[in-house]
């Protein structure tokens, strides 16, 4: 499976699962990153860290190891 750190800019992604356990996964899922949402990727740093996205109408920065327990279809 793809992860969302792997997707590139200006492209969209549909979420199929969430890695990861406990408070990391709750506080990814409280972000509205749930199994389901497509995510469109806006942007990337330069140096690669964070991502810029948008889920469900609103901008959301995220870390490249959180984007890394995303999986994506």
């Amino acid at each position: 499976m793809k992860t969302l750190k792997e997707v590139k800019v200006g492209q969209t992604a549909t979420v199929t699962r969430l890695c990861g356990e406990g408070a990391v996964k709750r506080r990814i899922m409280d972000m509205g990153i749930t199994r389901g949402t497509e995510i469109f990727i806006r942007k990337v740093a330069p140096l690669g860290d964070p991502m810029e996205l948008r889920v469900r109408g609103y901008e959301l920065s995220i870390r490249k190891a959180d984007a890394e327990m995303i999986e994506v279809d």
